[in-house]
């Protein structure tokens, strides 16, 4: 059984919390062994309290996942962990979770009691309303971002912030398209919102925030402001591996039918994976050395 909820867990998804980095990382106190430990302790609780919400997710989602060719196979899906087991362990988790994090720190306490309810609700009510449902997994992503700056006293920059969202925003409606491509017919019965969806429709949303989301990093490196705070004028150098990075994402959207699992092609795909750590390498010599 336990195996079975580790599955649930969704360990995978867990790449999506190194956003709680961000913060360390472009203050200048990824040495800091305090912030250090702090961000690292609010990493593995924003994990715990993100697979808790899978697991609720998984539950209320369980006769609709039944329909779909990949979920299908998940534990609760497939009926191999029972709905009572399940709940009991991501309650158990969720309250863990939060009680852990007001402890760490206050503000990061009420982002993770935010990030489960706004899920939460998402859950029950807002992925039935189209546009909203995307825009409400991109504050997910943001909150994140936010969580890792408030637990250790840091501003994070507002461009980081609208970057987060655009990027988000990105995933989010190639992950839609993707579905209504994979299920064509039976889209809607696992996914009663991408009635409300197209491919072209999906296409235009997604040229708009990619053409925004490029525009909004240069300007975010280019900002005299973000100069000062950096100590450096050199970040702008980071943006060809922005661009490649949106580029090879779509190419794989558009020409290998992929996107369905943003997760599941950071960690898969060669290009972007290596792609990630040459950018967060250029950033490291950049504010560091």
């Amino acid at each position: 059984m336990w195996m079975k909820m580790w599955i649930s867990m969704r360990p995978s998804h867990w790449v999506k919390n190194f956003l709680i980095f961000a913060g360390l990382i472009f203050s200048q106190n990824l040495f800091s062994p305090a912030f250090f430990f702090k961000s690292l302790f609010a990493f593995v609780l924003f994990c715990g309290i993100s697979s808790s919400v899978y697991i609720l997710n998984d539950i209320l989602d369980v006769k609709q996942d039944r329909l779909h060719p990949l979920k299908s196979k998940r534990p609760l899906a497939s009926g191999e962990l029972s709905v009572s087991s399940a709940f009991a362990f991501s309650i158990i988790l969720g309250i863990m979770c939060v009680v852990l994090s007001f402890y760490l720190h206050v503000n990061f306490g009420l982002i993770v009691v935010i990030y489960f309810f706004l899920n939460l609700f998402y859950s029950l009510y807002l992925k039935q309303l189209v546009i909203l449902d995307v825009m409400c997994v991109a504050a997910g992503f943001v909150l994140r971002a936010l969580a890792g700056a408030l637990v250790i006293d840091v501003v994070i920059s507002s461009w980081l912030v609208v970057c987060t969202t655009l990027l988000a925003l990105f995933l989010g409606f190639s992950k839609r398209r993707h579905e209504l491509i994979l299920l064509e017919n039976d889209a809607v019965e696992h996914r009663k919102i991408l009635a409300e969806y197209s491919p072209y429709f999906l296409d235009q949303m997604i040229a708009v925030v990619t053409a925004s989301t490029v525009v909004a990093y240069a300007f975010y490196t280019l900002s005299p402001e973000v100069m000062e705070k950096l100590g450096t004028k050199y970040m702008d150098l980071t943006i060809p591996f922005v661009l490649y990075g949106i580029f090879r994402y779509l190419y794989l959207i558009h020409q290998k039918k992929e996107g369905g699992r943003p997760t599941r092609l950071l960690l898969t795909d060669k290009p972007i994976l290596i792609n990630v750590v040459l950018w967060l390498i250029a950033v490291f010599l950049i504010l560091y050395l």
